[in-house]
């Protein structure tokens, strides 16, 4: 599992597609992706049910963790939109098992329809 508590998860946006191959064994009925994210080498994918994150690990990359993180154990959320000197929008979610999630999102992206998105979902 990625260890949350670690600190800010730095993600970038990457295109739904890129990381079908990887989750849709996984996705039940009727659950779509809604945007994917990556890091180095892991992933995250929100869908309309939870989100999946993605750990790679091993020196081969053969290995993998899979966490779902369900929309309905979300207790709390908030967004942080990007600003003049600093480009990186943020997501905290708060679960009511493992505590505070925060992910950074470098590059563009429209933070604030996102919202609206998991918005839906959590409310």
């Amino acid at each position: 599992m990625i260890d949350f508590q670690q600190g800010l998860i730095k993600l970038s946006p990457i295109a739904p597609d890129r990381v079908v191959p990887m989750v849709a064994p996984m996705l039940v009925n009727d659950e779509q992706i809604v945007a994917a994210f990556k890091t180095v080498r892991d992933s995250v994918v929100f869908t309309n049910k939870r989100i999946i994150a993605i750990n790679v690990q091993g020196m081969t990359g053969k290995k993998t963790d899979y966490t779902s993180l369900p929309y309905s154990k979300v207790q709390a959320f908030s967004i942080e939109t990007a600003g003049v000197f600093d480009r990186d929008c943020e997501i905290e979610l708060y679960f009511s098992a493992i505590g505070q999630v925060k992910f950074e999102i470098r590059g563009s992206f429209d933070i604030v329809q996102f919202n609206r998105i998991l918005s839906h979902y959590v409310l």
